[in-house]
């Protein structure tokens, strides 16, 4: 089972864990377009990070279109930033959830590296309520990844925290696929 690639410098790892316990520069939250908070990844990184400080520094922000991502402090996380990105709901069929995961990824991406960051941690965007199955969404934030660290290295960490076994076992598979075979 591969969980880490080095690309460019930028060295893209797999683990089972908690998000809310990672010590990269900045966590990725996915979040909902009104930034309020909510069940699963979201929830828990609100609770984490502090339920009210976290909740007016997104009020102050107001709003994040599906596809973007927008940044407040860590307030009690060891990550000194959340990047919130908010990733589609799934329709099967449609072309616009996989451009607009895949945007969702680079968007955070690009703010991590215009806040001068080295080390980025990501949840499995919208593979929850968002109902994006785990393969698709795995394909697309790795592919993702590794495309931001072809054009760009100053970002030193891509992490992705899986929750469960299920879920590092089908980014490992994805990784795998998109892996250069040198790599």
């Amino acid at each position: 089972m591969r969980t880490e690639m080095l690309i460019n410098r930028t060295q893209i790892d797999l683990q089972q864990g908690d998000i809310t316990q990672q010590t990269t520069d900045a966590i990725v939250n996915a979040a909902n377009q009104h930034l309020a908070g909510g069940g699963g990844v979201d929830g828990a990184i609100h609770r984490a990070a502090g339920l009210i400080p976290l909740q007016l520094a997104c009020r102050r922000i107001g709003h994040c279109p599906p596809g973007q991502a927008v940044i407040t402090p860590g307030f009690k996380l060891q990550a000194r930033y959340i990047i919130h990105a908010v990733g589609p709901i799934y329709q099967s069929g449609s072309e616009e959830p996989p451009r607009l995961l895949a945007s969702a990824h680079r968007s955070s991406l690009e703010l991590a590296v215009a806040h001068e960051l080295t080390s980025i941690a990501f949840p499995a965007i919208s593979t929850g309520i968002y109902g994006y199955p785990m393969a698709e969404a795995a394909t697309i934030a790795l592919q993702a990844a590794r495309d931001f660290a072809l054009r760009d290295s100053r970002l030193a960490l891509i992490r992705f925290v899986l929750f469960d076994a299920a879920a590092l076992a089908t980014f490992s598979r994805a990784l795998e696929a998109i892996a250069p075979p040198e790599a």
